[in-house]
């Protein structure tokens, strides 16, 4: 199976949540489209440093990662992430590559959302046994 990729929108949670609050305009939350490398291999998801210039989220901690290449680096984990994909979204953390290295969207963020890879059309789908909800599995 090739690489997949999904244009996912990361909107700032807590702008959210003052929009909602009507402390801030709908129109000053932060927010973009990122076509990312869905990765099902990956567990978190996973922003650059130019995402998080661009969206301001907090940093709550610091934590070790494994690169696909075997090394470990340390990296900001930010909070307040606002994942949307066609119907479905979720809210998570995330950890913050270095520079302009590749999004991932992990196994996390995917099972909350209830989206899965379609192997023969090589795409992110939501789940087509819930096409107008998330299901969760609680066993």
């Amino acid at each position: 199976m090739g690489l997949v990729y999904a244009d996912i929108e990361l909107i700032n949670g807590f702008d959210l949540e003052l929009s909602r609050r009507h402390m801030i305009g709908e129109e000053d939350v932060k927010r973009i489209h990122v076509n990312m490398l869905v990765d099902i291999g990956s567990i978190m998801l996973a922003i650059n440093e130019s995402i998080q210039e661009q969206l301001q989220f907090p940093v709550v901690e610091k934590r070790k990662g494994q690169l696909a290449n075997g090394h470990i680096i340390e990296c900001d984990v930010v909070s307040g992430v606002e994942l949307r994909f066609k119907n479905r979204q979720t809210s998570c953390r995330a950890m913050v590559l270095p520079g302009d290295s590749e999004p991932l969207l992990g196994a996390i963020p995917m099972e909350d959302m209830d989206v899965l890879v379609h192997p023969q059309r090589q795409e992110l789908i939501v789940h087509p046994d819930h096409p107008y909800f998330a299901q969760m599995t609680l066993k």
